[in-house]
């Protein structure tokens, strides 16, 4: 529901006559922001919009397989995340004929103009063989700006203003550069101190997005070199399938026979210290998660508000490949759910092959039936490393080898027993699942204006990705209504 955009119940003949009699809805709605206060984005600028500012459409005949010139398109930019969303369907390789130089830089702040327009992020590095697709620009904001910019765009503020002024009914809504013309509200109230606040918590934020993505290449580095590092004096040697090997799998088209599939599951069959033939030889068991149909349930009320008893429904759609949940849905239904326990696993198996670990059950989890839950007897480190091991999978290709179907396949459970998992020695299992979860107290009762920053990075330095993702949402809290008490010219408490 729109929190800042009024429609009335009523029309005036004269505004109707102003409005050069056009009777559409949404030419009289308006927006409404009790804050006088404020700024145009172009007042944010260090010099007017240009055009070399806009990226540059090269067309998709230029995309080709592989070539170290990327393309990045506007899906890579999310509202979930203040950082870039870079993959492969985000990020094109491209003919190095059509790159374009940007000399991207970290820090730049990039904005889509169509598509999901107004959609913003920020480079957490520098991308020197990146390019922009033409539909995105990169502001030249002041530097003591850069932030709380940042952090307005974001905010739904700055959304409902651009669905006031873009026209709404094209297939594809393009803003041009009317974004300019939306207004950024500024505080009233310790104005200097409010304006830290909010860029404070914005690069906090950021800090934790770009530490969880770290933290899991780690993950993915570490398990590569345990593996490679510790192999039998044993030389893989691919060899094409028997007849035998064909009728035993029952299929042609599968990736079961390639080299990448069978070098890779050689790489942990000769791994020095063990391994076990499957994940039910670990004592997993697998099922699927509760059946939220009405038919199955009765009717249930679906937010995105926290409310008492209610259950968090985490769905594998909003998994990131991080392992944490970009966007949680809340649930209410009078009846008592299949809820999940601490150490289970949730394994999109379904297209995403991504995957999270409940640590913390206090949360109320339940997921749907698209979900495959791992269980065994509550052993979080160990489940930690599972997911973990599931990643390796999923990011050296090992998942696409077996997966079935198509629109990004499926990861049928009658293959689970094909796969074998490491038998990591202990001091191993605990470096990898400790950058995964590793929990310790958010003591936020000894931040102040002047050493937040530092403090936060401390935290920073030893946490795992599940605390990190926690403790960001919880300071997207604190943003978000910082900012809504600025826009309707309340005064902000300065409380982390």
């Amino acid at each position: 529901m729109s929190n800042y955009i009024h429609i009335t119940n009523s029309v005036k003949s004269n505004e109707i006559v102003n409005n050069d009699f056009r009777l559409s809805s949404s030419q009289y709605i308006k927006l409404v922001m009790p804050n006088s206060n404020y700024k145009y984005v172009r007042d944010f600028l260090s010099r007017p919009l240009e055009r070399k500012d806009l990226g540059v459409e090269i067309g998709s005949l230029n995309y080709i397989n592989y070539s170290r010139y990327r393309f990045i398109r506007t899906r890579a930019l999310q509202e979930h995340s203040f950082l870039p969303d870079l993959n492969e369907e985000t990020v094109l390789p491209i003919m190095p004929s059509e790159f374009v130089q940007m000399d991207l830089k970290e820090g730049d702040l990039l904005i889509s103009k169509d598509s999901n327009i107004g959609e913003i992020v920020i480079l957490d590095k520098d991308y020197p063989n990146c390019m922009l697709s033409g539909a995105i620009y990169r502001l030249p904001v002041m530097d003591e700006w850069r932030y709380y910019l940042l952090a307005l765009i974001k905010h739904s503020i700055f959304r409902e203003q651009l669905d006031f002024i873009v026209p709404k009914g094209a297939t594809i809504r393009h803003a041009k550069t009317m974004f300019l013309d939306c207004k950024i509200p500024l505080p009233n109230k310790n104005a200097d101190n409010v304006v830290c606040f909010v860029s404070f918590l914005t690069q906090a934020i950021i800090n934790k997005e770009k530490l969880i993505r770290q933290r899991h290449d780690r993950i993915i580095r570490l398990i590569e070199k345990e593996l490679t590092d510790n192999q039998k004096p044993n030389d893989f040697s691919f060899k094409l399938p028997t007849l035998n090997e064909v009728e035993v799998v029952g299929r042609l088209d599968t990736g079961l026979y390639s080299s990448l599939f069978k070098g890779n599951i050689s790489l942990i069959k000769n791994y020095t210290h063990g391994y076990f033939d499957n994940i039910f030889k670990m004592g997993y068991e697998l099922s699927r998660g509760q059946n939220l149909q009405e038919s199955n349930i009765g009717k249930s009320i679906y937010t995105t508000q926290h409310h008492n008893k209610f259950y968090s429904l985490a769905l594998p759609t909003n998994f990131s490949e991080y392992g944490t949940i970009d966007k949680t849905i809340f649930l209410g239904n009078p009846n008592t759910l299949k809820k999940l326990s601490n150490g289970e696993i949730i394994f999109g198996a379904e297209a995403t092959f991504r995957s999270f670990v409940v640590c913390d059950n206090k949360e109320n989890y339940i997921t749907n039936i698209h979900g495959v839950t791992i269980s065994n007897n509550g052993n979080i480190e160990q489940s930690i490393l599972v997911k973990c091991f599931l990643d390796y999978l999923v990011a050296k290709g090992v998942i696409d080898c077996v997966k079935v179907g198509g629109h990004g396949g499926s990861f049928a459970q009658k293959y689970w027993g094909i796969i074998p998992f490491p038998k990591f020695p202990g001091p191993k299992q605990n470096e990898i699942a400790a950058l995964y979860h590793n929990p310790q107290d958010y003591n936020t009762k000894e931040f102040t204006l002047e050493n937040f920053l530092e403090k936060d990075n401390e935290y920073n330095s030893t946490a795992g990705i599940y605390e990190l993702d926690k403790t960001a949402k919880y300071l997207k809290e604190k943003l978000n209504k910082a900012i809504d008490d600025i826009v309707n010219d309340r005064e902000v408490k300065i409380i982390f």
